[in-house]
């Protein structure tokens, strides 16, 4: 008995176990990005805070510190359990993608490994529970440690997911696959620098943001004339971070555009809803992409200003969607919206972050309840950013895995539908019922009053006279 194939059928069913393999990757690395990028904040955050208790001595800084330093190990743990997922499913879903990329991405994701999680377990104990055990000075050097350990995780994810961006340092062996040929331009290979730049930025904003809406929260319920003490330092250190990197993430923005431009202009050309070549390119603020008729239906644009900002150049030139056949093209709608999304959020904290320096200069900044209500609107402003622009950087590198060299299609694994659509389901069930589970009990946690602080025991060491507050890890 003979079987006969159909062909069109077989690629719309690979294709659908594709799309679905996709959205599953996507789903998983949604939720699993948010908490590195807090962890990384907050970790720096609690870094900042015992040192300043270490240096002033002042209770306000160590009972800060005890209160986030649960938000802390939460979000490092939910982060921990949904990055095990991502390795899971690269042996499941794409393993031509971990085969022809494995001598390249192996050793990378080894070194994360290796380094930076091994440094975080490692003085994680101590930072948690080890302040009354081993006294200020190592538990501070643990703090740091962890803090430190954020920061490499970072550093090689960065590394390993630029490379993906602009593949640099590698030969192509006999069977097809990337073998690193200069470990130093593997690493810092063309985008590397400004995507690591642009994402520890991105991780302090979100931090910072979600710090000031708890603060803000806390604000208008206590109202000023009860305000504690840790609610007013927080929304104030909050708002400085705010001020200070929201316009240095625009500048760190801005040279990520101009070597993407470089490097990826398709992916510019779909950020920026260019179909057709332009010299001295309007910028397009708003309109709906059709990328069947090649065009940005009801657009709003400024004549000239596109060039100017990524050529620096009135008369630059920027090359449309169209120098490259259509199936090079990524999906334009959604990098086209996502891009101004991320930039609409990052401008609302330049302003977020200005309005702050007039209050303070007024004198006003704890008492202006609009000024409250707008900062606890932005609380997830920094995580939708994030997002948003994880979004850019991944569709817009589309149809490849690695860039000019190895598509989608032949990263994927010979899947069934029914098996990626299982996977899929189970995924979302058990994510929103976990994570769910782990975001409410957060929430609850920070919703205590930070005024319990003031009625622990001191946590006095001969080491540090006239420091009070509770020790880490006895918060209730």
């Amino acid at each position: 008995m003979s079987v006969v194939l159909d062909p069109v059928a077989s690629v719309a069913t690979a294709f659908d176990a594709l799309l679905l393999a996709r959205i599953q990757f996507a789903f998983t690395i949604a939720f699993h990005i948010v908490f590195p990028a807090i962890s990384i904040g907050l970790a720096a955050f609690l870094a900042v805070l015992e040192g300043l208790w270490l240096f002033t001595k002042r209770a306000v800084f160590i009972n800060l510190f005890n209160y986030w330093l649960h938000a802390f190990a939460i979000v490092f743990g939910m982060g921990v359990v949904s990055g095990v997922v991502m390795s899971y499913q690269f042996g499941t879903n794409w393993g031509p993608f971990s085969d022809l990329t494995g001598p390249v991405l192996g050793p990378l994701m080894g070194y994360e490994v290796l380094s930076a999680f091994f440094l975080e377990a490692g003085f994680l104990g101590v930072m948690l529970f080890g302040l009354k055990r081993v006294g200020p000075g190592l538990h501070f050097f643990a703090t740091l440690m962890v803090a430190i350990g954020t920061m490499l995780s970072a550093f090689w994810i960065l590394a390993a997911n630029s490379w993906m961006q602009t593949p640099a340092g590698y030969e192509i062996n006999d069977i097809g696959q990337f073998v690193p040929v200069d470990w130093f331009a593997v690493i810092f290979n063309p985008s590397f620098p400004y995507r690591f730049v642009h994402m520890v930025l991105a991780a302090y904003l979100s931090t910072s943001f979600v710090v000031g809406a708890w603060a803000a929260w806390h604000l208008l319920r206590m109202g000023t004339g009860k305000l504690a003490p840790e609610v007013k330092m927080a929304f104030s250190m909050s708002l400085w971070m705010a001020a200070l990197v929201a316009p240095l993430q625009i500048l760190a923005g801005d040279l990520h555009g101009l070597n993407t431009l470089e490097h990826q202009p398709a992916k510019v050309a779909a950020m920026e809803g260019h179909y057709d070549t332009h010299v001295g390119a309007p910028l397009i603020l708003f309109g709906i992409p059709n990328s069947d008729a090649a065009r940005i239906d009801y657009a709003l644009a400024i004549p000239k200003l596109g060039s100017m900002i990524l050529t620096h150049e009135w008369e630059g030139e920027i090359a449309g969607l169209k120098e490259w056949p259509r199936a090079d093209w990524p999906n334009v709608p959604i990098v086209f919206w996502s891009f101004r999304i991320m930039v609409a959020l990052g401008s609302m904290m330049v302003v977020m972050g200005m309005w702050s320096f007039y209050l303070r200069w007024r004198g006003q900044l704890y008492t202006q309840p609009w000024f409250a209500r707008c900062l606890l609107l932005m609380g997830p402003s920094g995580i939708i950013a994030l997002l948003a622009g994880w979004m850019v950087t991944e569709v817009g590198r589309q149809p490849y895995t690695v860039y000019g060299l190895l598509r989608t299609v032949d990263s994927v694994s010979p899947i069934g539908l029914p098996a990626v659509s299982a996977s899929l389901a189970a995924f979302i069930v058990t994510y929103f019922l976990v994570f769910g589970a782990g975001t409410y009990y957060l929430i609850r946690l920070l919703a205590e009053s930070p005024t319990v602080l003031a009625e622990q025991p001191p946590a006095v060491t001969a080491n540090v006279p006239g420091a009070s507050g509770a020790i880490p890890g006895e918060v209730r």
